[in-house]
């Protein structure tokens, strides 16, 4: 059966936003070509219509869960416009967040695949960090810190690391003081 343009067009964007999904919960590797397409309710076949490869989607998914991880950033911020760092520390570095494996922060998620994937894939989560870090720098400047740029970069990896440490231990108490110490590091980091 033909699909139109527009069917092809939107079929496409939600096998982008499945994968994008469906990656950050089971890795790259980690879910087959069939069981995505399932997921977004098509057949096998309709995949090579849409896309060159898996690695053509896992470049198509990360640029979308990276985007994705950016408008929530923008959402925490314009819930509390007058502590923007501090709405994004408290929705990044929360329990919500440690549990939102298919929805939370790609660079935890698909950090060390990403490592490992072609430099497509890299480029798609280098804009998106780089997009972090400009908005990080932001809030950092708008309080007059020095070295905004070096300072995010610190807030940023001290945020992720602390997320994917508090995502690979068992003790609920554990990954709640990983969350609770990078909140005063990253605190006080913006604030010197």
């Amino acid at each position: 059966m033909r699909v139109s343009r527009i069917q092809a067009a939107e079929n496409r964007e939600t096998v982008i936003n499945v994968a994008s999904r469906l990656f950050r919960e089971r890795g790259f590797d980690g879910i087959g070509l069939k069981d995505l397409m399932q997921a977004a309710g098509l057949t096998q076949g309709a995949f090579y219509k849409q896309f060159a490869s898996k690695d053509d989607l896992a470049v198509q998914a990360s640029r979308r869960a990276m985007e994705s991880a950016t408008l929530r950033w923008s959402a925490a911020t314009a819930a509390k416009s007058e502590d923007p760092l501090g709405a994004v520390i408290a929705f990044y570095l929360s329990m919500g967040h440690r549990g939102e494996k298919m929805d939370g922060c790609p660079i935890v998620a698909l950090g060390s695949d990403a490592a490992r994937q072609g430099s497509e894939v890299k480029a798609s989560f280098e804009a998106g960090i780089k997009e972090h870090l400009e908005i990080l720098g932001r809030f950092i400047a708008h309080a007059k810190a020095e070295e905004p740029d070096r300072k995010a970069m610190a807030i940023l990896s001290t945020m992720v690391g602390a997320l994917m440490l508090s995502r690979v231990v068992n003790d609920p108490d554990l990954a709640q003081a990983f969350l609770d110490a990078a909140t005063g590091q990253v605190r006080e980091a913006a604030a010197a």
